[in-house]
């Protein structure tokens, strides 16, 4: 039986209605605010802005590659979810749109962690406890602001899928890990392991088996033949990050049978023992305790720790959103298996938990409030402050009309990525307008001193652009002719 707490406003559930609202309001603002302060960039808020916008205009989830051809997103990433923003920018067109539906999805994730805690421990401070871990987890709060990744959504979205699962209602559960599934195109292989789970610890071994095969299947389908067929036929330029290790999933198996130490030695790396200690820390190791549930979340840390992408073993971006559902699942079936054997444990595992989770988000995680306390964590502490130079280059952008061709530096392209042709800069084709802020001269996601500078000094040159705006780094050229 699940003990209840009182009825009244203080009620664990008023409770969880109040953190997940604080968390929802708190992080949109802080995202819109660090699109403000030019915190975000083309790479990758405005490619999502132009792929929504394209898709309200007509044409679906086409953007503009680094060399300024048109393609269909799927080319790079199967994350079709993103479809299902473009009714929305019809009301809302902004890409404050995209940031605030991030935020509030993952908030709600912690509303399946709360039932399922409930459900398996049997009270309901306790399960209140769980989902407040959930919302303090660093690698929850670090995904929430590393500007909008559709594979965000699959957070929340694994969260629910299991709890469905974990009822038995199977059909609840396909709707919501379909929409998983449409997040990107590896998140299949956690809802596999899911029907491992669901096969093994439940007995339904035909449902289970089905779940992990249509899992592993999905995967196998995006990679080897929708990548494929909107990328020209080239496999995915991302199999360039695992040159290291095989450089496609079949290199990988291979130096897994005839190099293992390779593997095992980028895996367990300073910077990938780093990665998990971040990672699995704030857990206290309960996840331990349900291995099968946790097992989930091995591709994706196999995924991210092969990588020789330095922002995929760090929590400071995207790449935990499928991570995070299973370890967190499984750390609360860890907590009921320990309760299980001692029942009067219950409260404190909650408080434990609660206040490991405390610990870490004070000592790794997003909140701005930590920077001005002894120890507390100071990484991008002054990232929605909005500086003078921001102020300028807003004003500045201003200057260029909607819907005409631009070619801009990164970290102004997420202002200007809703239309039809946007051009990385130093690119320029047949962009009308530049924006370019030599302070912060990007090149996808990269500085990129040198080319910048050489087109902005041929810019000034050139008889066909006019410069129409220049303010502390902030420049605007017009094409003449």
């Amino acid at each position: 039986m699940v003990r209840s707490a009182t009825s009244s406003w203080l009620g664990a559930t008023s409770l969880l209605r109040l953190a997940v609202a604080a968390y929802a309001f708190g992080f949109a603002a802080l995202s819109m605010l660090r699109q403000r302060a030019f915190e975000t960039g083309r790479f990758d808020l405005g490619n999502m802005v132009q792929a929504v916008w394209a898709t309200a205009h007509g044409h679906p989830l086409a953007v503009t590659d680094l060399h300024g051809e048109q393609f269909t997103r799927l080319g790079a990433h199967v994350d079709p979810i993103l479809v299902l923003f473009a009714p929305l920018w019809w009301l809302w067109p902004s890409p404050d749109l995209l940031l605030t539906a991030q935020a509030a999805a993952v908030a709600l994730g912690a509303v399946p962690v709360f039932k399922l805690a409930r459900k398996h421990l049997g009270d309901e401070r306790a399960a209140l406890g769980f989902a407040l871990s959930y919302l303090l987890l660093p690698a929850v709060q670090w995904l929430t602001l590393n500007e909008f990744h559709p594979v965000a959504l699959a957070c929340p979205l694994l969260l629910w899928a299991f709890w469905f699962l974990d009822e038995d209602r199977l059909v609840a559960f396909a709707a919501t890990a379909f929409l998983a599934a449409t997040t990107k195109e590896e998140i299949p292989l956690v809802l596999a392991g899911f029907g491992v789970w669901y096969a093994l610890s439940r007995g339904r071994r035909a449902v289970g088996s089905t779940i992990a095969l249509a899992g592993f299947a999905w995967t196998v389908l995006a990679v080897r033949v929708v990548i494929p067929h909107f990328n020209d036929g080239a496999t995915s330029s991302f199999y360039s990050r695992y040159s290291e290790v095989g450089g496609s999933p079949g290199g990988v198996l291979r130096t897994a049978v005839h190099d293992p130490g390779t593997l095992f030695a980028t895996t367990f790396g300073h910077s990938g023992a780093h990665y998990l200690l971040q990672l699995l820390l704030p857990l206290g190791g309960l996840f331990l305790l349900a291995p099968l549930a946790a097992a989930a979340a091995l591709p994706e840390l196999a995924i991210n720790l092969l990588s020789a992408t330095p922002p995929q073993h760090s929590i400071h971006f995207h790449y935990t959103a499928g991570e995070i559902p299973p370890l967190v699942v499984a750390t609360v079936l860890g907590a009921a298996r320990l309760a299980r054997r001692w029942p009067r444990a219950v409260a404190p595992i909650a408080v434990a938990v609660v206040a490991l989770s405390l610990l870490a988000n004070y000592r790794l995680g997003a909140i701005p409030l930590w920077s001005m306390l002894p120890g507390g964590e100071d990484y991008q502490a002054r990232a929605a402050s909005v500086s003078r130079h921001d102020e300028i280059a807003a004003r500045a952008l201003r200057l260029i009309p909607p819907g005409v061709p631009v070619a801009a530096t990164n970290s102004l392209g997420a202002h200007l990525s809703a239309r039809r042709r946007f051009l990385s800069f130093p690119f320029v084709k047949d962009a009308e307008w530049i924006a370019a802020d030599e302070t912060q001269p990007g090149y996808s996601d990269r500085i990129a001193y040198l080319p910048t500078a050489v087109q902005l000094s041929w810019l000034r040159r050139s008889p066909s652009w006019r410069l129409v705006f220049e303010q502390d780094g902030v420049l605007v050229f017009k094409r003449v002719s």
